[in-house]
């Protein structure tokens, strides 16, 4: 383990925050939540880290809970969302503020959340915000920084983009899989995904690298549906749609319905690889996944 350390998350009221800020806890660190005004989830992260109200669009809120950290975790980003504007405003002005403050601050690493999302060919406004941040974060001569890509992020109850796509499979008589569920996913446990993390604090091994933090196995969104109803004791015939009649479903749907599933950003994730390779966190920080099948017992 490494020396105890004062450490800021940014988007510490989220699942994955509010549990990275309980685990940097347990591991003697000094945690710092940095969450919007007023937001409700600041409870989440009362009881393991000294909150902080700020927002990464207004860099006058941010000087104050960098001032004196020695490791900053990026998570604060926009997600679900189909205004190219806000994407912009929050994943990559956003971080470009975390990293000039840090920078000013002297913080001594940062730690950048990405997306497994940046290597898809046909890309989204989410996943070319994310690229855009990545490019600031590599930029910046004045920090140690590391990058990490998680890819399909779940646990027995499932994370944000994992339980969407569970409660899509149990949703109708038949399974409708875009390009026949052929995409193919790394999705990576909870614990995993935290181990993970806390790995790369004041760690110079992780300095100026870039880290996957995919799963233990790859398979099929259709192999994984399968999964997903055997876990239920159910099966399901399935319907194969075409990719393009998939994009003016997401299009009619999305205006009717405001479908998360059906969002651009998803919508692609639904029928492109992130099948990221996890060896150089295996190799460097000791990152040994479990495979989902084992995992989504846990």
């Amino acid at each position: 383990m490494t020396k105890p350390s004062t450490i800021l998350i940014t988007g510490a009221g989220g699942e994955i925050g509010s549990r990275l800020a309980r685990r940097l806890h347990q591991q003697g660190h000094q945690v710092r939540a940095l969450v919007l005004p007023g937001d409700p989830l600041a409870s989440r992260v009362a009881d393991t880290a000294t909150v902080h109200f700020g927002d990464v669009t207004r860099p006058e809120t941010l000087a104050g809970p960098l001032a004196g950290v020695d490791v900053v975790y990026h998570l604060a980003a926009v997600l679900l969302c189909e205004n190219a504007v806000q994407f912009q405003a929050v994943n990559v002005e956003g971080t470009r503020h975390v990293v000039d403050a840090a920078a000013t601050a002297k913080v001594g690493h940062l730690v950048h959340i990405s997306s497994a999302s940046v290597v898809y060919p046909r890309t989204t406004h989410y996943s070319r915000s994310k690229r855009q941040a990545e490019e600031i974060v590599r930029a910046c001569a004045a920090l140690h920084w590391t990058i990490v890509r998680p890819t399909l992020v779940y646990d027995r109850e499932g994370g944000l983009e994992f339980k969407m796509y569970a409660d899509f499979v149990k949703r109708y008589p038949l399974l409708p899989l875009l390009a026949g569920g052929r995409a193919r996913k790394r999705p990576v446990h909870v614990d995993d995904l935290l181990s993970g993390l806390a790995a790369m604090a004041c760690n110079p091994i992780s300095y100026g690298k870039t880290y996957n933090l995919s799963g233990g196995e790859t398979l099929t969104l259709r192999e994984l549906a399968a999964l997903l109803l055997e876990r239920q004791g159910r099966s399901k015939p399935v319907l194969s749609i075409p990719a393009s009649l998939g994009g003016i479903a997401a299009r009619v749907w999305g205006r009717l319905r405001r479908c998360p599933l059906l969002m651009e950003h998803t919508l692609a994730g639904l029928t492109q690889d992130a099948d990221l390779d996890p060896s150089a966190a295996t190799r460097d920080l000791g990152y040994h996944p479990i495979g989902v099948h084992a995992g989504i017992l846990l």
